[in-house]
């Protein structure tokens, strides 16, 4: 009874928050797995860039408004523009950062922290129980970053890469191999050849060759800066046992600080004091006016004071938490999607009836990823480049109904793929000029598949009428090569032995383990298989390299899984890569486009759509997959939420009462018998 009570103590019975952050200007959000990294020297993942990238800032970043994607300044003072020398052997690029720009308060810039005691380091809870400091952001600090991509114990995912173009990286991590030295080592002492300070607030990179592409990985948080006092702070004895590294407790000069880390609970982002500010932008797309989006336009940011992080394994209660107004925000599981959104015929979405009732809004957004279903062009049936191959390959894409695809299993969440490349990709067509010829025609203003007819005539033409080879009579069966993933996969692959039934072609599947499945495309045995990927940055390379004849997976280690070749394309790929975006590299994009179509060695599957749901007290929502620092745009209105809350949330205590008055009533009838025995007379002894 005490207990229930309690409960009920408080505005709102069930709230999970404490009353002192009522009305507070706090985003609420959830995340699933916890991150394992949060040093920008290693992390990777979209997990935990939802807290890098508020903290760290790179000298670069994407406009959060504008599609195609548009890289612009963040703390440099421009884009750097790449300088050619020695004739193209070499590319350099300057940037020069913005100067006043200061770190979140920290214990690492208080010189007395850097020599503490192991029992005063055992007595602290956070970093942040030592005395606080902050200092200027210099050029050096970017340098020391770039250092520690070759630092032996750190293992950054992108060494390799980078070692392949930064000049003098391989040579610094040989040194730091050699050197074989426990702690800290102060990368100040040791000299990168290929990238070095100019001035206080400048530095130079060299590349070997030409890297266009480098400039997106300025907008990445691998070329974030790192004070060297940080690295000596938590390399201290005794710190790491506390969890006190730069995994663990980020430190940057970005809108949020990590105040709180506990993944297994929750996570706190808090306002840096010392961030100079940012104006929210002032154009966008068309639409965006329209949306609301630009209302904030000029206004300083961030707008949020804290973020509050609770961790959700499970999405039943993430699912209610969001109805009940606790999160501000959603994703849609597969399990609430018919419950939270309606589709229409010509494939638009907007809340369900009940989600409007709640004012709860939706925003979509086509990722910046392709899912394609791939012939292997070194397979005896369905690869080659004759006239033969290609009308077989046509065929099947023409009979593979993609649109249907989308609707059983992804609830339309996504668009046919006609082309690797998604939309907001420079390169990327719209409308008419965006639809593969080879697959779909343009009939009542849209593209539609085109008929079994047509797919059964070209697959007669390749030698295979009916599904049967012509010459032997045999029956034509193919192998679709795909992970096992448990029972449910069952209808998904049901339904591609159907699409191939539909041209009497029996399709066999060979489900395996991940890693089995990695060793058949490593060694080009596959027929047919399906893979994806997900942009790194947003350029039209970064999806045409899947199909570049020199990166074929099984001779080599490149990612053109269907090991595709074709001199043409190969010629025009190595032309476009070092481009800048213009029209003569459409027309190059273009052209590629339609040889992939021409030789088809993917299906080309689809694009998914990201859905978001969100309360109407948060605004200046818009998906982006490339600009990860978007926290800072957002604007919540904590009293319009407190309202909701209160009325969505109101407690029903008609059956606690309930339960009251018919335990009472049981009790009577006990304290009648109780009260008779007792009165009852003593019985006289024998």
């Amino acid at each position: 009874m005490l207990m229930l009570f309690a409960a009920g103590c408080g505005e709102v019975w069930n709230d999970p928050y404490p009353r002192s952050e009522r009305g507070a200007n706090i985003l609420y959000s959830a995340f699933v797995n916890r991150p394992k990294h949060l040093d920008p020297v290693q992390s990777y993942t979209v997990d935990e860039s939802l807290f890098t990238r508020q903290v760290y800032e790179p000298p670069l970043h994407y406009h959060y408004l504008k599609r195609p994607y548009e890289l612009i300044p963040l703390t440099a003072a421009e884009v750097p523009k790449p300088k050619e020398i020695d004739g193209g052997k070499f590319t350099v690029y300057e940037i020069r950062i913005r100067p006043g720009i200061r770190y979140q308060p920290h214990p690492a810039f208080v010189e007395g922290n850097q020599a503490l005691s192991a029992s005063e380091i055992k007595k602290l809870k956070t970093p942040y129980d030592l005395p606080l400091g902050t200092r200027e952001l210099v050029a050096a600090d970017y340098v020391y970053q770039i250092k520690r991509l070759a630092h032996p114990r750190l293992h950054s995912p992108i060494y390799g890469l980078m070692a392949e173009y930064v000049v003098g990286l391989p040579e610094l991590a040989d040194k730091l191999k050699k050197l074989n030295r426990p702690g800290w080592i102060d990368l100040r002492e040791h000299a990168l050849a290929g990238v070095e300070e100019v001035d206080r607030y400048t530095y130079r990179v060299t590349l070997k060759g030409r890297y266009p592409q480098f400039v997106y990985w300025l907008a990445m948080p691998f070329f974030s800066p790192i004070p060297w006092e940080a690295e000596k702070l938590f390399h201290q004895p005794g710190m790491e046992l506390k969890n006190f590294t730069l995994d663990w407790w980020p430190v940057g000069t970005g809108p949020y600080m990590l105040r709180e880390n506990d993944p297994n609970a929750r996570m706190v982002l808090e306002r840096n004091p010392n961030y100079r500010g940012m104006p929210y932008p002032a154009e966008g797309e068309l639409s965006d006016g329209e949306a609301g989006l630009l209302k904030d336009a000029g206004k300083t940011m961030p707008f949020i004071d804290r973020v509050i992080f609770s961790r959700e394994k499970e999405s039943v209660p993430y699912w209610n938490k969001f109805l009940q107004g606790y999160y501000d925000s959603a994703g849609i599981s597969p399990e609430n999607f018919d419950h939270a959104v309606r589709v229409a015929v010509d494939g638009g979405a907007e809340p369900s009836p009940e989600m409007l009732e709640r004012g709860i809004e939706l925003s979509t957004a086509v990722a910046a990823t392709v899912f394609y279903f791939g012939f292997n062009m070194k397979d005896p049936v369905v690869g080659g480049n004759t006239e033969r191959a290609r009308k077989l390959r046509h065929a099947i894409s023409i009979a593979v109904d993609m649109e249907e695809y989308l609707s059983i299993f992804l609830n339309g969440r996504g668009i046919v793929a006609h082309s690797p490349v998604p939309p907001g990709i420079f390169g990327a067509r719209e409308g008419r000029e965006a639809m593969n010829p080879i697959t779909h025609v343009w009939r009542d203003g849209r593209e539609q598949r085109r008929a079994l007819l047509e797919a059964k005539k070209l697959l007669a033409e390749a030698g295979y009428p009916e599904g049967t080879d012509a010459k032997t009579g045999a029956p034509l069966v193919l192998y679709f090569d795909t992970t096992s993933r448990g029972p449910g996969d069952k209808a998904r692959l049901d339904w591609w032995r159907k699409q191939f039934e539909k041209l009497s072609i029996q399709l066999e599947v060979r489900e395996t383990d991940w890693n089995r499945f990695q060793e058949k495309i490593r060694k080009g045995t596959q027929q047919v298989y399906g893979l994806g990927w997900h942009a790194d940055y947003p350029d039209p390379e970064n999806f045409l390299f899947l199909l570049h004849g020199p990166q074929a997976r099984a001779d080599g280690a490149g990612s053109n899984s269907s090991n595709y070749t074709s001199a043409e394309f190969d010629a025009l790929f190595e032309r476009m890569k070092s481009m800048s975006n213009s029209p003569e590299r459409q027309q190059i994009i273009d052209r590629m486009v339609e040889i992939a179509r021409r030789d088809a060695p993917w299906i080309f599957g689809f694009h998914p759509k990201d859905y978001t749901l969100r309360h109407q007290w948060l605004a200046n929502v818009k998906p982006n997959d490339m600009a990860g620092n978007t926290m800072q745009y957002l604007r919540v209105d904590p009293q319009r939420r407190a309202e909701f809350r209160r009325q969505w949330n109101r407690p029903v205590v008609w059956p606690v009462l309930l339960l009251f008055l018919a335990l009472a009533i049981s009790i009577v009838p006990a304290v009648r018998t109780y009260r008779k025995r007792e009165r009852m007379a003593a019985r006289p002894a024998a």
